[in-house]
């Protein structure tokens, strides 16, 4: 892994804040990072914790490459450090690493989606059946 660099993020570290360049990921190798957004009057919004061989990141990979969310991690990180540009340039030369790395970030965004779509649904679906209040 010659592009990776290897990082130790002590907890309680802001990675990334909303809205700034994407300009790297990283592969959690141990501890976990949580992924929070801000709500204006509310403060700060976690939305998904990730843990080791997860990927933190993905919005350096498309236009504009600014972080959708924000990262602290939670207790200490070990992980892998990769440069955004450093990968695209390597995709760009090696098309089948390119469209490996692309299908895997795909799952992970798909991954998040369907976790994100069911703690709405937990929050916010109906309480039960419809017309059931009051039966036996």
């Amino acid at each position: 892994m010659a592009l990776a660099r290897d990082v130790a993020l002590p907890g309680g570290k802001r990675i990334f804040e909303e809205g700034e360049e994407a300009d790297r990921f990283w592969i959690i190798r141990s501890g976990s990072v949580a992924l929070d957004i801000h709500m204006p009057g509310r403060g700060r919004a976690v939305v998904e914790t990730i843990g080791a061989g997860s990927l933190l990141g993905w919005s350096w990979l498309c236009p504009p490459r600014q972080w959708h969310l924000a990262a602290e991690t939670r207790d200490p990180v070990r992980a892998w450090e990769f440069d955004a540009a450093a990968v695209h340039e390597l995709c760009a030369e090696d098309t089948a690493l390119g469209l490996s790395l692309v299908t895997a970030v795909a799952e992970t965004i798909g991954d998040r989606l369907r976790a994100t779509r069911t703690r709405l649904l937990d929050l916010y679906g109906p309480p039960g059946p419809q017309g059931s209040e009051g039966a036996p």
